[in-house]
């Protein structure tokens, strides 16, 4: 009989970003309906649940040196995304509107994709893509 312990299967349990700015990083999650506890702003990492038990955390770049020294943030365009489903091909655009109108860049405007969503790209304060979309058939409940 072999009696090596069984591992556990690994859960995907959160979301990390190293932010810049944890302040302006809050500042631009909150308005997309993220709730980070108050007084966040002043700690080094802060957590909000997400639907279906997920977690986003967001981490100062202190904070990843202080266990990782040597870390540097990427000199390029990172290659993960967060997409934000707004419910409505007009709740894409009222979003996309409403960030753009408190000053937060857009990578693309919303558009009418071939995939059959409408859709768009902002960017946090850190330069990372976060996509809005709803499907092009979806109800138009506003």
């Amino acid at each position: 009989m072999n009696s090596t312990p069984v591992s556990p299967t690994p859960r995907f349990d959160l979301i990390g970003l190293v932010v810049s700015d944890l302040t302006a990083s809050l500042a631009f999650y909150r308005r997309l309906g993220l709730e980070f506890p108050a007084g966040s702003q002043s700690a080094p990492h802060v957590e909000a649940a997400l639907p279906g038990g997920l977690r986003i955390a967001l981490d100062t770049e202190d904070t990843v040196r202080s266990f990782h020294p040597d870390w540097q943030p990427p000199a390029s365009a990172g290659r993960i995304g967060l997409a934000f489903h707004c419910g409505t091909p007009a709740g894409v655009d009222a979003v996309h509107e409403d960030m753009t109108g408190a000053g937060y860049g857009s990578e693309l405007k919303p558009f009418d994709a071939p995939w059959g969503q409408r859709y768009a790209v902002l960017l946090d304060p850190d330069g990372n893509g976060v996509d809005l979309f709803a499907p092009l058939g979806a109800a138009d409940a506003e």
